[in-house]
């Protein structure tokens, strides 16, 4: 079973051959003729059943049922935590939000087949892998709430700062993991970006780089059909994993929704990379649930029938039917988990309301080093609007 669009399903002009061999040396991806539907990488279907894979089995055979309620209680708090957030910029706490909605299997899975010396280059909506690379999560609220430009140390976690420019940390990804291999280490990068973000030329260019330098980097591209209010199909002539094969390094597309599978494959393809068999694109098939972010309002451009079929693919529900159906989890544990979840949510919105206010005039600062009259004016024009707001509350 796939969890293919109807959009998706449509025929799609493809160059045949091959996308490239895979870092266990015993298959070969082929890429999808056309009018046939892409190969999809499935661990567990919508309805929680677990189904082999001859290629990826391996990379979770030996998971244990700890390790699966571990995934389930990530996907859980994620999404806790990005519920929580939605709601604090709807009460005016944080100017803006990018939910993950949906997309937490993506994110969750890919996120803990890393390593701790691995790199991770993520967009502005990663809050997932953030968590998994143990990045307190108030943290991350505090540059939408525009208090800091990004509250962490990259270097601590090996969790680069949030990038709001579309489609350019997979340059920085590159370019830092052509150094890791320079300088030999036996670690790997990975750099995130969405389906719109591959449209770009930087993504190209960190393609064009990666494969002539061999670069140990991973590019995981969630493809939750919508860049902002453009489907995919108004981007691209086909799948696009298959774009890996012009650049010369294999492409795999991965249920999104199933947390088995991306964590599978992810461990794979950063497997290729430490072993010095470079670049993997990874396309995660997933589902933007909610809006862009909290300024849009995707009412206005898809219609309610697709949400309510990504609903029934759910990946938190599909791995608690799976843990019920095993015997893996109890009722005990849920409740547990829900009590935590309650907790998560109590310290956010007191952490966010601890927060300062920002300062109004930060923005004019640094934009010189010795200073500008236009940005002088413009701090004043402001500070003059500002002070208007005063005035009119000083006099009811």
């Amino acid at each position: 079973m796939t969890v293919e669009s109807s959009a998706a399903r449509k025929p799609r002009r493809s160059a045949a051959g091959k996308a490239g061999t895979a870092g266990t040396g015993r298959s070969t991806r082929s890429t999808a003729k056309q009018g046939t539907e892409p190969e999809l990488v499935q661990l567990l279907t919508p309805e929680g059943k677990r189904v082999k894979n001859a290629e990826f089995d391996a990379y979770v055979a030996g998971i244990t049922p700890d390790e699966l309620r571990g995934l389930y209680r990530d996907m859980v708090l994620t999404r806790r935590f990005d519920a929580e957030a939605t709601a604090l910029q709807r009460q005016g706490e944080l100017g803006l939000w990018a939910s993950l909605l949906g997309q937490e299997a993506a994110q969750i899975g890919s996120g803990r087949a890393t390593r701790e010396d691995d790199y991770v280059f993520p967009t502005y909506r990663e809050h997932g892998v953030a968590w998994c690379r143990g990045v307190d999560p108030t943290n991350l609220l505090g540059m939408f709430r525009g208090v800091n430009n990004g509250g962490w140390d990259p270097n601590g976690n090996n969790f680069h700062l949030y990038t709001i420019v579309i489609g350019s940390q997979t340059l920085h990804a590159t370019g830092y993991a052509m150094g890791v291999a320079k300088d030999g280490a036996d670690s790997a990068v990975i750099a995130y970006f969405g389906d719109g973000a591959s449209s770009q030329g930087d993504v190209a260019e960190s393609f064009t780089f990666s494969a002539v330098y061999n670069a140990p980097v991973v590019f995981f591209c969630q493809n939750n059909q919508w860049a902002i209010s453009e489907p995919t199909e108004k981007q691209t002539r086909v799948p696009l994993y298959q774009r890996a094969q012009g650049y010369g390094f294999p492409g795999v597309r991965v249920d999104g929704n199933d947390v088995l599978a991306c964590l599978a494959v992810t461990r794979w393809a950063l497997e290729r990379a430490r072993n010095g068999e470079g670049p993997t694109l990874v396309e995660a098939f997933t589902y933007r649930m909610g809006a862009h972010t909290t300024s849009d309002d995707p009412t206005r451009y898809r219609h309610d029938d697709e949400r309510v079929a990504w609903e029934a693919k759910d990946p938190i529900l599909r791995l608690r039917a799976y843990l019920e159906s095993s015997n893996h989890a109890d009722e005990g544990f849920f409740a547990e988990l829900e009590n935590e979840s309650e907790a998560l949510g109590k310290r956010v919105r007191e952490a966010v309301r601890a927060m300062p206010d920002p300062d109004r005039f930060a923005i004019f600062e640094n934009v010189y080093a010795d200073g500008h009259a236009l940005v002088d004016e413009e701090r004043a024009q402001f500070a003059a609007y500002q002070a208007s707001f005063t005035d009119a509350e000083g006099g009811n």
